[in-house]
């Protein structure tokens, strides 16, 4: 299976400080807006909103969702976040999606970037998400438009479960767990890839290529554990209720994402060992079926020496051989031949040596 793991880095020797970088390869997303308000009696969901349209987000008788698709437009996006007070710095993490998962707590808002993964016609696509927290929304950047959060959108629009009788902290959990159970799938996914290669199975084409694949499914597994470790400290530092804008009543719900993070971690580990295995039973196996064909010619090679040998010596040119003027010379040759290789193949099958 094959990732789609790009990587285009940052260039931080900028003469203009404000001048915002993308270091997305997915340039044809245009960046879109959708703006979620809710309390529990009322919701209004607004596509393609324009960011002059954007509130303030003061009015705490409602709780916001602002989501954006597509990153490529950097100054559509550091608009938005200036409108929001968001930090430079910030503003140019959100853009950098090669950098690693992080969390950072800010005055007015907390900001968190993780990675999402999904498998997909053989391939793994990974993407980052970030979110801004603040005391009564959340904001999320996508890269594209994707379904992640379709789910989310159902029980706000049908007010099903707690989102729109919480806080948006509870929102920001659901919207992380979505993104973990795409992790699991994808370690399901590597792991059946794993177990439709049957190395033992003497059809099978102990080609390079099936190394190469799994050294590729390594580095992807080493990728996985490293986007999740950001996410597991998150959730410790939940835990020990040092965040202000995540309430005490749901710290209880990011505890869950901590025992996910640490499942995933586990996985990934058990993951990797069967892959080692894997590698190393690919190498056993090469080498044993090396020497099972070293043995085939080495008995075929064996059984031959005598046979040159004694034809070696009747191809001699000396007058004094006196089979050679032998009436039944010519089938006694062959006769003691045949008994030769029958008596040497009786003897390799009785050593077991092939």
């Amino acid at each position: 299976m094959n990732s789609l793991i790009k990587l285009k880095y940052l260039n931080r020797k900028k003469t203009d400080p404000f001048a915002f970088i993308y270091t997305g390869f997915d340039l044809s997303d245009e960046t879109e807006i959708q703006l979620f308000k809710y309390n529990n009696r009322d919701f209004s969901e607004i596509q393609n909103i324009s960011i002059n349209d954007i509130e303030s987000f003061n009015n705490n008788e409602f709780k916001y969702w602002l989501n954006i698709y597509g990153l490529n437009e950097t100054d559509k996006i550091a608009e938005i976040c200036n409108k929001m007070n968001i930090e430079s710095i910030v503003i140019q993490d959100i853009l950098d999606i090669n950098q690693r998962p992080k969390f950072q707590e800010f005055e007015l808002f907390s900001f968190l970037t993780i990675k999402s993964m999904t498998p997909s016609n053989n391939e793994i696509t990974t993407e980052q998400i970030s979110f801004i927290l603040g005391e009564n929304y959340i904001v999320s950047f996508q890269q594209k438009r994707a379904d992640y959060f379709e789910h989310l959108r159902v029980r706000l629009r049908e007010n099903k479960g707690l989102l729109r009788k919480s806080n948006s902290d509870l929102l920001l959990y659901t919207m992380i767990e979505a993104i973990l159970d795409n992790y699991f799938k994808t370690i399901i996914t590597l792991e059946d890839n794993f177990n439709n290669i049957d190395l033992v199975d003497p059809k099978s084409n102990l080609s390079p290529t099936i190394l190469k694949e799994f050294e590729n499914n390594k580095k992807l597994i080493y990728f996985i554990k490293k986007s999740i470790l950001p996410i597991k400290e998150f959730a410790i530092t939940v835990e020990r209720g040092e965040l202000k804008f995540i309430s005490n009543s749901h710290i209880k719900y990011f505890m869950e994402i901590k025992d996910l993070s640490l499942t995933i971690i586990d996985n990934c580990d058990m993951l990797i060992s069967t892959l080692e295995s894997n590698i190393n039973l690919f190498f056993s196996l090469q080498s044993h079926r090396a020497n099972q064909v070293m043995k085939t010619l080495t008995v075929i090679a064996s059984i031959f020496i005598p046979l040159t040998f004694f034809a070696g010596i009747y191809g001699m040119n000396f007058n004094n051989m006196p089979e050679l003027n032998w009436q039944y010379g010519y089938f006694a040759f062959w006769g003691l031949m045949f008994v030769l290789i029958i008596t040497m193949i009786w003897y390799f099958k009785k050593k077991d040596w092939f």
